[in-house]
């Protein structure tokens, strides 16, 4: 599982001309499923991206999560995030999951956050969305499941 995090002051995701879900302060979440993905890896992202201090305290440095402030995640399938362009110009997607798997591990990442007392807004899962963010730093990490060793 792949996801960017990026630190927000406001993002929002509209389908067909409707918000679907909409935050402030907290983080944008672009989450990708591999086709390799298994329970555990849910569980190691739910608790990466809840537990991730990347947000300042005093003194500016990054010591609180989302959790600590009781901040807004708003996730977004992104199956892109699994392309491959090493060769040629067209990225491939074979690592990334069929989309009924995707669509399973991703909701099930959103819930385990949401047990971990994150409120969690979504997306729509395979739907053509317009995303709209305001980045607060810029703040942007990249997690991967795969690595996590």
């Amino acid at each position: 599982m792949r996801a960017v995090i990026q630190r927000v002051d406001e993002a929002k995701v509209i389908v067909e001309g409707n918000i679907t879900g909409e935050i402030e302060s907290g983080v944008l979440a672009f989450i990708s499923v591999d086709a390799e993905d298994t329970e555990e890896d849910i569980k190691w992202m739910a608790n990466k991206i809840s537990g991730l201090r990347i947000f300042p305290d005093a003194d500016g440095k990054m010591n609180y999560s989302l959790l600590d402030l009781g901040y807004e995640l708003l996730s977004v399938s992104q199956f892109t995030l699994h392309g491959r362009v090493k060769k040629g110009f067209r990225p491939s997607f074979s690592d990334a999951a069929p989309p009924e798997k995707a669509e399973e591990y991703w909701h099930k990442v959103n819930e385990e956050m949401r047990k971990q007392g994150l409120r969690v807004f979504e997306g729509v899962f395979g739907a053509k969305m317009t995303v709209h963010l305001i980045n607060n730093g810029p703040v942007t990490i990249l997690i991967d499941s795969k690595k996590m060793f």
